[in-house]
């Protein structure tokens, strides 16, 4: 069946018709949801877009019955709720994979699938009728996964399939996937789209938030737009465009493509030589001042871990890394910062925020020394120097008085950054910059990117995304098993030659 051929299916039991009609859901100070209307269909992969703060997780949060309206109303198969609980909507077919799995990693497959329903034999549970039943469903989704496996022995992959199971296993008729591709390799996205597939054909009804837009067109039936918590429009996904939905979302033009910058090639500042350990050997390579230069390879390429021996996150075991000339070889990441480096994490809410501290205190912790005269934080000068960087970056809140957890994630990706631009570095590693946000930030972090490379900055860039790895990058260093296996210049970087020099043969 077509992605887009929902017609044979639409009578069919297995999904359900919703109507949200004028959601309105008000916090104090802030209208999250602003007159939201929807309109599902069974046998339908709808698509909901929008930048981060557009409302998505609160209208999804609404449907799946975790928070209450403050108005509108939420129509199911023809019945018509102020509001919806969790235990209603459940008991109505709708089930949510959050990005964050509610799976118990020390129970086995089969016992997460029926969590909260076990099935019992009198008064002991009944792991046969379970695993059985469990298999089933597995099988169902056209994938082997033994039951009686521990949750955390298997992939995240599996693990998403197993939350998936276990709305089925709850006779789920309308599903809502919450940036399922997020945290899956390129073989455990493709298995979720087949999936995906298979209960459409079934005539299950599909919410499929995303912000790949490349995911959009290849699954979707129609796509909602939300922008500032309102409702912007609804469109068939194959009579629009890329340009047509960028536009929706962020309200204006963004142009096509990746923001131009002029890049005349410069001497080399960073120079690796045989840079070995945590689990890389012998890498060499030179960055340019003024230059992004990228790095790609597969799973398991040791891009993250070469980074982390630069930054002095993890100790080598031999190399050298000299910037102008002069040894920066870091033993821990103060030294590197002092050596003028510093890493953008991949995982800004783990690695890079304190997410329960303010803008303010975030941005101010690697300049805490040089704010504190007499040992005491200046409160005026750690204020400055937030508005300076929250002007320059565009931050988006009320001050830098704000809690960082309650930023968009643009936004705190931001905040990270300025975190390290106040240390004036001469080097700058950016880990998957834009795994996260939403297209709109996402093109604001390109452009100040850009604008640093054009100040002089070396900037050492890791992106599993192979579009914004091209059309960032100056030069490409390919990895694979921690070895280099190549370096391309602009003129003769496809992703074709990425994949080659990444997948070429055992190495072991």
């Amino acid at each position: 069946m077509s992605a887009h051929d929902v017609s044979a299916v639409t009578d069919r039991a297995a999904g359900l018709s919703l109507q949200a009609i004028g959601l309105v859901k008000e916090y104090p100070g802030v209208r999250a949801l602003d007159g939201v209307s929807l309109d599902l269909r069974p046998g339908e992969v709808h698509a909901i877009i929008g930048e981060n703060g557009a409302g998505k997780s609160t209208l999804i949060k609404t449907l799946a019955g975790a928070i209450a309206p403050t108005s509108g109303t939420i129509t199911v198969n023809g019945e018509a709720h102020d509001r919806l609980t969790p235990q209603s909507a459940r008991e109505l077919g709708i089930a949510v994979i959050y990005q964050e799995f509610t799976l118990f990693p020390n129970l086995s497959a089969s016992e997460n699938v029926f969590l909260g329903e076990f099935i019992r034999k009198g008064p002991v549970l009944d792991r046969k009728t379970m695993a059985a039943k469990s298999a089933a469903l597995f099988a169902r989704l056209g994938v082997t996964i033994q039951p009686s496996a521990l949750v955390e022995t298997l992939t995240t992959g599996y693990q998403q399939i197993v939350e998936i199971a276990k709305a089925l296993s709850k006779e789920a008729k309308l599903l809502i996937m919450d940036e399922p591709s997020a945290p899956l390799t390129a073989s455990e996205v493709d298995a979720m789209f087949a999936i995906v597939e298979t209960l459409r054909r079934e005539g299950m009804t599909i919410v499929y938030i995303s912000h790949r837009m490349e995911e959009i067109f290849r699954l979707s039936d129609r796509v909602t737009v939300l922008r500032d918590g309102r409702y912007v429009d609804t469109l068939v996904t194959a009579q629009t465009s890329k340009r047509e939905l960028i536009s929706l979302m962020v309200g204006r033009e963004l142009g096509e493509g990746y923001p131009q910058r002029d890049h005349t090639p410069q001497a080399p500042s960073l120079t690796v030589s045989g840079l070995s350990g945590n689990g890389v050997r012998g890498v060499s390579f030179e960055a340019r001042q003024g230059e992004i230069l990228g790095f790609a390879g597969l799973i398991g390429a040791g891009r993250t871990e070469l980074m982390e021996l630069i930054f002095g996150a993890k100790r080598p075991e031999s190399g050298t890394v000299e910037l102008h000339g002069n040894s920066v070889l870091s033993l821990n990441p103060i030294e590197a910062i002092r050596n003028g480096i510093a890493l953008v994490p991949e995982d800004r809410k783990r690695h890079g925020l304190i997410l329960e501290f303010s803008i303010e205190q975030n941005i101010s912790l690697p300049r805490l020394k040089s704010l504190s005269p007499g040992g005491v934080i200046s409160k005026s000068a750690e204020r400055e120097l937030s508005d300076q960087y929250m002007r320059e970056l565009r931050i988006k809140a009320p001050s830098g008085a704000e809690i960082v957890g309650n930023l968009s994630g643009g936004n705190q990706q931001k905040v990270v950054l300025a975190k390290w631009l106040a240390t004036s570095p001469e080097v700058l590693i950016f880990d998957e910059p834009t795994r996260g946000i939403d297209i709109g930030a996402r093109h604001e972090i390109y452009l100040i990117m850009n604008r640093l490379a054009e100040e002089g900055k070396t900037i050492l860039m890791i992106s599993s995304d192979m579009e914004e790895l091209i059309g960032m990058s100056d030069r490409i260093v390919v990895l694979q098993e921690g070895l280099q296996r190549g370096l391309l210049e602009k003129d003769d970087i496809t992703q074709e030659a990425i994949l080659t020099l990444a997948s070429e043969g055992d190495l072991a």
